[in-house]
């Protein structure tokens, strides 16, 4: 019988991922194809700055000062509620619940956003090759079901699956790459990584719009309890991802300026959105091309989804099991380790989500964009928000940690690193609070520019006060927070 990990001898799955499978993974979070596709081509058309591929090697750089002391801590730190741990035991127990808070909920908004492009995407594809008039919300049902039946299997069995789709993605990103440097209309040219063209009046909005790509990038240390060599295997793979993302993103990024003239692809992408890739591979490598770079797309939201679900039932199993959330949630399946009561209400509540939205979207005036333009937009900017928030947290953490653990690092690792972060990743969140209305596509301040914060920061909060109140009530388990379920 499946039992009460934490409280049992049945535990997440031991020693089963490598470095290369927890760098799927990450990767997978980020969805390549869909961060060129439709990450990109947005950026250029809403800011209308030419500079975007720059801007993810400047990001790029942020986060490897953020990785120094988030991979040095993973060394000493072996939790699946990876930012609720490291804050937990950072700033404190309390600070660590208000985290991990802040991190289901941004996690969840994550995971359950991205079932409204990919319900357009699937159901639009679906529509023009067979001709069938398919609603959004019933492709997104299938995806979510697969979905709900990967995650309670064999962690392994997700991370094979996910391999093969992101293999599958650069290989496609690598094609139109090649065609749009061989067609290159206006030639070969830098403009797009001139930093004159990235830092002007528009670049708030489009770091803002950039770091989104990056969301997931730290998500290894959630399966360090599940790794074959957490001590070593957390930091390498995060290394790997920040430097694969960034340069990837930013060769993408200019191919794609390249695809169409620098000076065109402002226009063109205002114009296609994220169809221009699919439109320009049409024209130059056949409808056949085309065709498969759209399936592709699907299934790398697909991966993604695999990979925010993932990293949700994690979260739910490590608080559960530390008694911070109900201790029935920790429940694991002792035959496959999936944590299956954390899977399953997470699937609850993409459930909920795609039913109010389905209801909510019948008749928009929105029309066939409705899940993109509203479910979409609106959470997944809602999830990097808060997902931002905590990496300037944990950048502050890692200082408190390592006052007390200090010894054997250098001053660069365990202060001015981490301290730097804090500040170009603070700079970072600072820049998507004041340009949310337009990452939202709001006109102006509106109530869904600051409602859409709200639901990310007044969780945090909550739970900061929830971790008070355990602390003066309940302090055997106030002791175990961010320890994996032990005093420590």
């Amino acid at each position: 019988m499946p039992q009460l990990a934490g409280g049992s001898e049945t535990g997440l799955g031991k020693r089963t991922l490598g470095v290369p499978a927890l760098v799927f993974m990450i990767i997978a979070a980020s969805a390549p194809l869909t961060v060129v596709a439709g990450g990109t081509t947005s950026n250029f058309a809403v800011t209308g700055v030419l500079g975007i591929p720059l801007s993810f090697i400047v990001l790029g750089v942020c986060l490897a000062l953020f990785t120094v002391g988030y991979a040095a801590m993973s060394a000493h730190i072996s939790n699946a509620g990876a930012f609720y741990a490291y804050i937990a035991q950072g700033l404190g127990r309390a600070a660590g619940v208000g985290a991990a808070w802040v991190a289901l909920v941004s996690y969840n908004a994550m995971q359950v956003g991205i079932y409204g492009l990919f319900g357009f995407a699937s159901a639009s594809f679906v529509s023009a090759k067979l001709g069938v008039d398919v609603p959004w919300w019933a492709t997104a049902l299938v995806g979510f079901l697969a979905v709900g039946w990967l995650g309670v299997r064999k962690v392994d069995l997700s991370a094979k699956v996910i391999a093969v789709l992101v293999g599958l993605e650069f290989v496609a990103v690598l094609v139109f790459d090649v065609v749009a440097i061989a067609v290159a209309p206006e030639g070969i040219s830098g403009a797009s990584m001139d930093p004159a063209n990235l830092f002007t009046a528009g670049v708030g909005a489009a770091l803002a719009f950039s770091i989104a790509a990056f969301m997931g990038f730290e998500s290894a240390a959630i399966y360090s309890e599940e790794a074959k060599d957490p001590k070593r295997s957390i930091a390498r793979a995060t290394y790997i991802a920040v430097a694969v993302i960034s340069l990837f993103y930013a060769f993408s990024g200019w191919a794609t300026a390249t695809a169409t003239g620098h000076s065109q692809i402002i226009a063109k992408s205002r114009e296609f959105g994220p169809d221009l890739i699919f439109v320009f591979l049409a024209e130059h490598g056949g409808t056949v091309l085309a065709d498969i770079a759209q399936v592709l797309f699907v299934t790398s939201l697909f991966a993604a989804l695999m990979a925010f679900h993932n990293a949700v039932a994690r979260y739910v199993f490590s608080l559960s099991r530390e008694g911070v959330l109900p201790r029935r949630l920790a429940y694991v399946n002792p035959e496959s380790f999936a944590p299956v009561a954390g899977s399953l209400s997470q699937s609850l509540v993409a459930l909920v989500m795609l039913t109010v939205f389905a209801a909510a979207g019948i008749g928009s005036e929105l029309g066939a964009l409705y899940p993109v333009l509203t479910f979409f937009t609106w959470l997944t900017n809602t999830g990097a928000f808060g997902l931002v928030l905590l990496l300037v947290l944990i950048s502050a953490a890692v200082i408190g940690y390592f006052r007390k653990h200090g010894e054997g690092y250098s001053l660069w690792v365990k202060l001015i690193a981490p301290a730097m972060a804090v500040v170009t990743l603070g700079a970072v969140f600072v820049l998507i609070v004041a340009n949310f209305n337009v990452l939202i596509g709001s006109e102006g301040l509106s109530t869904l520019s600051w409602l859409l914060p709200a639901v990310a920061v007044v969780p945090g909060m909550a739970g900061l006060c929830w971790g008070l109140y355990l602390r003066s009530v309940r302090p055997d388990i106030y002791a175990g927070i961010g320890h994996g379920g032990t005093d420590s």
